[in-house]
């Protein structure tokens, strides 16, 4: 889903959020706006996958309440139907928190002591 450069690597984008810690709430916000462009014909299903798993982990979640294991206790507990195409979400849900920056962003490094 990410763009990618010239060089093959995806765009340098952080998260707008500075200074405090990332919520769920806005990287889905940014993922939604994103998929609305590449396909909006199935941003009104993801938000509502996305606003069950914020539920779930508890609203607002902080983004590093989401993890593979919390997703997949997340799938668990929705329909059987649900499940493939909940799971498909969370996959592209992760690979763009992943290319955008929102991972790295959540788990700042080197902070001084």
């Amino acid at each position: 889903m990410a763009r990618v450069t010239a060089a093959g690597l995806p765009p340098v984008k952080a998260p707008w959020i500075v200074g405090r810690p990332a919520l769920l709430e806005h990287a889905a916000a940014d993922y939604l706006n994103e998929l609305a462009r590449q396909r909006p014909w199935t941003r009104a299903r993801a938000e509502d996958l996305l606003d069950s798993l914020e539920a779930y982990l508890g609203e607002p979640a902080p983004l590093l309440a989401y993890t593979r294991l919390t997703g997949e206790a997340w799938l668990r507990t929705l329909p059987e139907q649900e499940r493939t195409e909940a799971a498909d979400l969370l996959s592209d849900f992760r690979a763009y928190l992943r290319d955008w920056g929102w991972l790295d962003h959540a788990r700042p490094v080197n902070q001084p002591d």
